[in-house]
């Protein structure tokens, strides 16, 4: 199968990837393609200012998480139907999982898809030196194709003229786009990252229309669109999330909790629970007083809780609804923001109770893949599943883990247990892609389908 596709990278974080990857996407769609969305890594935010752009879900490629021999089929199936795929890189070029060489880097994932490679350099603070940097990166490694160079916050036509002289000199890389300076289309920071396109819906959707028509006049689209017509074809076949699990017998409704405070899922996992058997339906528990009727399991991923957790505290009845639904017996799976939500107290409100633990805001971030090991049975593993997942908080619970913990991994201080198992409850900071352990997501609707007797 053969899909057109490029790889929008960078030297570095904060170099404007995301607003050139999102316009991107945005200016292509605009011309009538249907363009398909990647983001490399576990990051959840930049795939929904995907999403709007594309009108298509934004899809990751997470080499530590799913395996490198996932990533091509993952592509494929996130990209059927499409006439060109973008895929926005994480970090720097080369930077991936530490200590594990290439692993998850945007380098590998190009690799893997024998993509060329667009980087993404700000040019602010620079002039001659950009050369010097584009050759390095475009002969560290000669299995990447490092295919052209979109130079972003140019200040002016000499900068620019500048700039394009000595890449012609001392890269041999060439310039497809050259972006000014503006902050029209910023999209706003706070404590872990971009605010989510969820969020801010509105100007979430202008910030998208901005970035399209900014990277629609700066860049050269239709060198961009020939360049990624230059991709081979791959010979994996397309991920098929049926061919994963058996289904179950039963249709058991799984609730999914979504909207503004619980905004990080992954496509492949909700996929993965209706190939199952499931019936996946969805609530928002700033808005629902009631889980959907017929609940017969729960799914609460991460997000932002902390900054709703008023308003969440404040919908008392969803809250009982979540408690009671816990005794029932049915089971629960909640990530990181779900742990929080299920706690007695966050920042000192009121929670769902249904765990023993309070959590709070602190200064500290914690972040970074681990590699974890199931202590105990529960609703997504049997005792000893090993699985590769991804830590992203600034909070912290108090205690960090029960008197079963959901998981243990090796942490840079030591060895750590982490999460809770309370009946049919399995709560941690954990972050997992289902597609790299398939068998979570069939356990869960199996469970649901059959639950413990409280």
């Amino acid at each position: 199968m053969n899909i057109p596709r490029l790889v929008v990278a960078a030297p570095s974080s904060g170099a404007g990837k995301t607003t050139v990857a999102t316009g991107l996407i945005a200016a292509l769609a605009a011309r009538g393609l249907t363009v398909s969305p990647h983001k490399v890594g576990p990051d959840y935010i930049d795939p929904g200012y995907h999403a709007l752009a594309a009108g298509r879900p934004g899809r990751n490629l997470d080499a530590y998480m799913c395996g490198p021999q996932r990533i091509a089929p993952l592509f494929l199936h996130g990209a059927a139907g499409a006439d060109v795929a973008v895929v926005e890189g994480v970090m720097g070029l080369y930077d991936g999982a530490a200590g594990q060489g290439e692993l998850a880097s945007t380098a590998q994932i190009s690799k893997i898809l024998k993509a060329p490679v667009v980087l993404v350099v700000d040019a602010s603070s620079q002039s001659r030196s950009v050369a010097a940097l584009v050759h390095g990166f475009a002969s560290w490694d000669p299995e990447v194709r490092l295919a052209g160079v979109v130079l972003n916050r140019v200040a002016s036509d000499r900068h620019e003229e500048l700039l394009r002289e000595a890449l012609e000199e001392g890269s041999g890389v060439p310039v497809l786009g050259s972006v000014r300076r503006t902050a029209s289309v910023a999209t706003p920071s706070r404590h872990l990252g971009l605010i989510p396109a969820v969020e801010r819906t509105s100007e979430a959707l202008h910030a998208v229309h901005d970035m399209g028509e900014l990277i629609g006049r700066s860049v050269d689209l239709d060198a961009l669109l020939a360049l990624a017509a230059t991709a081979p074809p791959l010979t994996a076949a397309p991920w098929d999330p049926a061919a994963e699990v058996s289904p179950v017998p039963g249709r058991p409704r799984i609730a999914v909790a979504g909207g503004a405070a619980f905004s990080f899922s992954y496509a492949e996992n909700t996929e993965l629970l209706t190939a199952a058997g499931a019936e996946v339906v969805t609530f928002d528990p700033l808005r629902d007083t009631e889980l959907p009727e017929d609940t017969a399991a729960l799914v609460i991923g991460g997000g932002f809780p902390e900054l709703y957790v008023t308003e969440l505290s404040e919908n008392a009845q969803l809250r009982t609804a979540v408690a009671r639904l816990a005794a029932s017996g049915a089971p629960i799976a909640a990530e990181c923001a779900g742990l929080l939500y299920l706690g007695r107290e966050l920042d000192g409100k009121p929670m769902c109770g249904v765990l023993d633990t309070t959590a709070r805001m602190t200064e500290r971030l914690t972040l970074g893949y681990r590699e974890a090991v199931a202590l105990g049975d529960s609703p997504l593993a049997v005792a000893g599943t090993r699985v590769r997942g991804h830590e992203f908080h600034r909070t912290v619970c108090e205690p960090g883990s029960g008197e079963q913990p959901a998981w243990a991994w090796r942490a840079p201080t030591g060895p750590r247990t982490e999460g809770f198992v309370h009946g049919p409850v399995h709560a941690s900071y954990l972050h997992l892609h289902w597609a790299g352990t398939p068998e979570t997501a069939e356990r869960l609707v199996r469970t649901a389908a059959s639950p413990a007797t409280p």
